[in-house]
């Protein structure tokens, strides 16, 4: 499985960042909490963890997040929803055809979080969401409803446009969502224990499901 490595830096885990400050900045804490939620799973990792991977007392941990629970929902908002406004700036800016937008919005979704740690987090609540509702429910609030809401966009654009045909915008919004679950899954799932010869290309995933989509798939009646 050659789905693409991720690539943001982080300092080593040895002595030097154990035994660095205790002051350490939120930021800090985040990006230690963002690890051990991916490596290990909501249930399986503890707040004494994050606080020794940041270099931190588990006291200093809580003066900026007084539980496992607001840590988890300050991961989310730092590397996802955070995002959604920013997102929402671009579809306002954008000046190219529909069908082009739908690609680009696959592309930059894989980009820059697909391909980052950050994915790990959707592994993560589909795995552990029964088990844990309530962030199951922070989860829904602040990226799956803000998240289909912008697609919703971007497919009412394209029929208001003329460039789609009238649409079941309700279901069909999925057919843009659930390609690219399904290659974040792929990633921190089946795909580290599949044979080497199983390759998915990210690029050539995101470009194909978009072809797919915007084309159908009926070859043109001549």
């Amino acid at each position: 499985m050659s789905l693409e490595k991720e690539t943001a830096a982080r300092p080593d885990d040895g002595p030097a960042r154990r035994g660095r400050r205790k002051e350490a900045r939120p930021g800090e804490l985040l990006d230690a909490a963002l690890d051990l939620f991916v490596e290990k799973g909501f249930a399986a990792t503890r707040s004494e963890e994050v606080a020794a991977r940041a270099g931190v007392s588990k006291g200093t941990l809580f003066l900026y997040f007084p539980s496992k629970e607001e840590l988890f929902k300050a991961v989310v908002r730092e590397n996802i929803s955070g995002r959604f406004a920013e997102w929402n700036d671009e579809f306002e800016a954008f000046e190219g055809s529909t069908p082009d937008m739908v690609r680009y919005c696959l592309r930059v979704w894989w980009e820059r979080i697909g391909a980052t740690r950050a994915s790990g987090i959707t592994k993560l609540i589909i795995s552990e969401a029964r088990n844990f509702p309530d962030i199951a429910a922070f989860y829904h609030q602040e990226v799956i409803e803000p998240g289909t809401q912008l697609v919703r966009r971007i497919l009412e654009r394209g029929v208001a446009r003329g460039e789609f045909r009238a649409l079941d915008i309700d279901y069909t919004l999925f057919s843009i969502v659930a390609p690219m679950v399904y290659l974040t899954m792929m990633k921190h799932s089946v795909g580290a224990c599949v044979p080497a010869d199983f390759e998915v290309d990210p690029a050539r995933y995101v470009e194909t499901q978009a072809d797919n989509l915007l084309r159908g798939l009926c070859a043109e009646k001549k």
